[in-house]
């Protein structure tokens, strides 16, 4: 009898389970764990301009070249691509400058990509208008804001733009000044010296590239290869601001990051260095507009106090755009527990020595990229080289010895032969 009573109890109980896990929330999936990262995006600004039918590229007109291109590059994005097109010059004829340099619109949406649609839309541009790049410009980067998805946008146009004051140079240097990591590619249909300078200029703003085309197959590839590239993962650099005195400075992590200096400015920031730990720095500054020849970039690392530890210097003298230099600093370990437990704070000092002629705008400050890791220091072995300074003498022992027994079988051989010839 109490066998069955615990029988029956054991039922129920069962039963009591299966009920309470029916009626339990199911359990979170992969799908409610962190969001997802968004999607690389970018968009394709393509000049629709009146000089866009000039007949140049492999017998055909720049804008059915451009048109083969977009086909051909349509169907090799990546699927994890968003990607929008706008375009300028496409739809105003007229001889009015103020609405001729309002003509630039959003063709097709940045977001997925239906091939069939977006290759109609490219279909029906016909050569119109104007060149406002630097209006064209803005509205990009108004229609990739927002996320921190990889952004990028590519421009292809035939000329320079037709619509200053706003030069397009300067747009592309406030949209890099923003810190949004917006990197503007430009491709130049067979371009002259003037529209060339103007594109590089544009690509060195923000960090990205310029290309010459002169062929269908160049400007496919192209288009293609930096479409691929938005798709590729990226170390996005974090935008933060130098202080002009070490207190005030930011306290930087190991990571990359990306300020702005004026021209001949000092900026601060703060690393923490605990005993046992090595602190590597670099700094890369770069010239975004006509600067003298004779420049230099100098970082320092100096304690609280005002005690230089260590430094790192470059000089140019203007046959490059970029200019870089680094520092390493380890930090002994402490036998003291409590001082081994403690970091000291050292100061990073960034300066530069870039100067410009009247006229050369001073605002936004040069681009500056900063580099900072803290490692375990090296032990005194492995921080030498192999054939280094630090072991160098005893090498050079050897080498003499080596040499000095060389020197006399070499001796000895030459007489052993001589001895043979005359005796022969």
């Amino acid at each position: 009898m109490i066998t069955r009573k615990r029988l029956a109890a054991g039922a129920w109980a069962l039963l009591a389970a299966l009920v309470a896990g029916l009626a339990a929330p199911a359990p979170a999936t992969a799908a409610d764990g962190p969001a997802a990262k968004e999607p690389p995006k970018v968009e394709l600004v393509l000049d629709v301009s009146g000089s866009m039918r000039t007949r140049d590229i492999d017998g055909q007109s720049r804008m059915a070249a451009a048109k083969q291109a977009f086909n051909e590059v349509l169907d090799a994005v990546p699927d994890d691509v968003e990607l929008g097109i706008r375009t300028l010059g496409a739809d105003y004829p007229g001889e009015d400058r103020e609405r001729g340099c309002k003509d630039t619109r959003q063709l097709y949406p940045v977001g997925p990509l239906d091939r069939t649609e977006a290759k109609t839309a490219v279909a029906t541009l016909a050569p119109t208008g104007w060149t406002p790049i630097g209006p064209a410009l803005l509205g990009a980067a108004d229609d990739l804001a927002g996320g921190d998805a990889t952004r990028r946008i590519v421009l292809i146009t035939d000329g320079e733009d037709t619509c200053a004051p706003l030069d397009p140079c300067e747009v592309a240097r406030e949209i890099a000044a923003k810190g949004i990591h917006l990197v503007i590619d430009t491709l130049g249909l067979v371009p002259d010296a003037k529209t060339r300078a103007q594109l590089r200029c544009i690509a060195e703003a923000t960090g990205g590239t310029y290309t010459s085309v002169q062929h269908t197959e160049e400007l496919s590839g192209r288009v293609s290869q930096l479409v691929e590239r938005a798709a590729d993962p990226v170390v996005t650099p974090v935008p933060l601001e130098g202080a002009a005195r070490c207190a005030d400075a930011p306290v930087l992590t190991p990571g990359l990051y990306t300020d702005r200096e004026a021209f001949g400015e000092h900026r601060w920031y703060r690393v923490d260095v605990r005993p046992g730990q090595e602190l590597r720095a670099s700094v890369s500054i770069a010239a975004d507009r006509p600067v003298d020849r004779d420049y230099g970039v100098l970082m320092r690392a100096v304690t609280v106090h005002g005690r230089e530890i260590v430094r790192g210097s470059e000089a140019g003298d203007g046959r490059t755009d970029l200019i870089s230099t680094g520092l390493r600093y380890p930090k002994a370990p402490s036998d003291d527990d409590v001082e081994a437990s403690s970091a000291e704070v050292v100061c990073l000092q960034v300066s530069n020595s870039f100067s410009a002629a009247p006229g050369v705008p001073s605002e936004p400050g040069l681009p500056l990229e900063l580099t900072v890791d803290v490692v375990d220091a090296p032990d005194e072995a492995a921080d030498v080289a192999s054939f280094g300074l630090g072991r160098g003498w005893w090498l050079l022992g050897l080498l003499v010895v080596v040499g000095f027994a060389a020197g006399l079988l070499w001796g000895w051989v030459s007489r052993w032969r001589v001895a043979v010839w005359r005796t022969n």
